[in-house]
């Protein structure tokens, strides 16, 4: 087993949260996370305490956010830093923290490609040993907890010899002149040691982390020795994982270049032989990927995209690019499905907990980032199909090339690729209708503005609002 990788498919959000506490409190000497979002809402302040007590322990604790969604107050952010046993940086700042909107604009101004290039790596590392990465971000909408709207979402917990090689990809990153320690980003008022008594309190209410959801953590050992036993749980020395390097390539000027990612996905597309299914919350295709695509199909490859619909995308700026060129992949011969947001699966996914909490259930929209191929490849990332990931946006993959796992992932998709979950979108009929006037206006006015003004007006919008 030694020189093997264990590989294990999280698929619910309550799971996936509830591995990463327990992870977090039984690290034994490091804990290094490296996030494209770390919301402040129930579950950061939540994911917070288990840091801290976990530093406090003596763990040592490294943060690397990107600069763009930070959505935390700065004064709390250093906080947390100030932490003897606790690091923070920000990847590629000037964008967001300590910024005002003056500032913002001259950073779009000067440095475009500069702007744009974030950093989309979702790592969870404990001791260098164990890993969580995939699609989740850390916010309550990634783990089932928003009480309007949550993501369909996958993550992949990896045990064992990969670990190392998403413990070098960190470091790579944390090293790297981008990643800038938050001291130097913010300027703090801070004179007095940290206090996380409130942050404790609040961690320990039942009202924001139910009793029940800590038992499951204290059982997870139980759960484990199901899960190994169950054969959910794999080893193979064919995983895979495959990060850009920071900066995501060596283009200085334009917003192409490619990656080490998308290269990986280029080839995994033109090796098919008999089918490749997709889950994508984005899919803006471009004349590559479409001529990829094409070449796959007429070669007898049946390809099928699981995207959002209108009517569940969280980004209609994204959804009127993928309106403008949809008629033109689907001549490619390729199936496209578009996720509902009344989704049947919503009410397996969700924890009986929250339900009962808030007597409904929240709207769904698709996050997951997958692809099986020929039914004995998966892969689970953080990768969109879309030109950001391929081209600006630092992304990472897990391949794992085992066909019990792969089936596993397939057979979720299929559930999904179900009427009572998604809808067949044809060149004769699309489920845009679905939603109201507004929201189609809103994507219509994005669908005819060239796709260069999308970009910027998407990104001015983001630096303006502290997006």
């Amino acid at each position: 087993m030694n020189s093997k990788s264990g590989a294990y498919v999280l698929e619910d959000g309550d799971g996936s949260m509830i591995a990463r506490a327990w992870l977090s409190e039984h690290a034994e000497k490091s804990i290094d996370i490296q996030y494209f979002i770390f919301s402040v809402d129930n579950v950061g302040l939540i994911a917070c305490d288990y840091l801290v007590r976990a530093a406090d322990k003596g763990i040592k604790v490294r943060i690397l956010v990107d600069d763009i969604m930070v959505e935390a107050d700065p004064e709390d952010i250093m906080t947390l830093d100030n932490h003897e046993n606790i690091e923070i940086k920000i990847y590629n700042p000037g964008a967001n923290l300590g910024k005002n909107i003056g500032q913002k604009l001259v950073k779009i101004a000067k440095d475009f490609r500069g702007f744009n290039q974030r950093m989309h790596n979702k790592t969870f590392i404990v001791d260098g040993k164990v890993v969580i990465t995939g699609g989740r971000n850390i916010a309550d909408e990634y783990f089932d907890y928003d009480h309007e709207y949550n993501f369909r979402d996958r993550d992949i917990l990896l045990l064992g010899k990969i670990g190392q090689e998403v413990q070098n990809s960190f470091n790579q990153f944390w090293e790297s002149p981008l990643s800038i320690p938050v001291s130097q980003v913010i300027q703090s008022k801070q004179t007095t040691p940290p206090n996380f008594e409130l942050l404790h309190q609040y961690a320990c209410n039942p009202n924001n982390f139910w009793p029940q959801v800590r038992t499951r953590i204290q059982n997870l050992p139980q759960t484990f020795e199901k899960i190994q036993s169950s054969g959910a749980l794999i080893w193979s020395d064919s995983i895979q994982f495959i990060s850009d390097i920071p900066g995501k390539n060596k283009t200085k000027k334009g917003l192409k270049g490619g990656g080490n990612t998308t290269n990986a996905l280029i080839e995994l597309v033109q090796n098919a032989k008999e089918s490749i299914d997709i889950q994508s919350p984005y899919l803006i295709t471009t004349e590559l990927s479409r001529s990829l695509f094409k070449t796959a199909t007429s070669k007898g490859v049946k390809i099928r995209i699981l995207t959002n619909s209108l009517a569940s995308t969280d980004n209609v700026q994204a959804f009127g690019g993928y309106q403008k060129d949809r008629a033109s992949l689907l001549r490619t011969g390729v199936e496209i499905y578009e996720f509902r947001p009344d989704a049947a699966e919503r009410f397996k996914i969700m924890t009986g907990a929250l339900q009962k909490e808030m007597n409904y259930t929240p709207i769904f929209g698709l996050h997951a980032k997958s692809m099986v191929v020929d039914g004995k490849i998966a892969v689970i990332g953080t990768f969109n199909l879309d030109p950001r990931s391929a081209n600006l946006n630092t992304e990472c993959i897990t391949i794992v090339k085992n066909k019990t796992l792969a089936q596993r992932v397939q057979k979720g998709m299929e559930i999904e690729f179900k009427p009572e979950n998604s809808w067949h979108t044809t060149l004769e009929w699309n489920p845009d209708d679905k939603v109201n006037w507004t929201k189609r206006a809103k994507t219509n006015l994005f669908k005819v503005m060239p796709k260069g003004f999308c970009r910027a007006f998407r990104k001015i919008n983001c630096a303006l609002s502290g997006f």
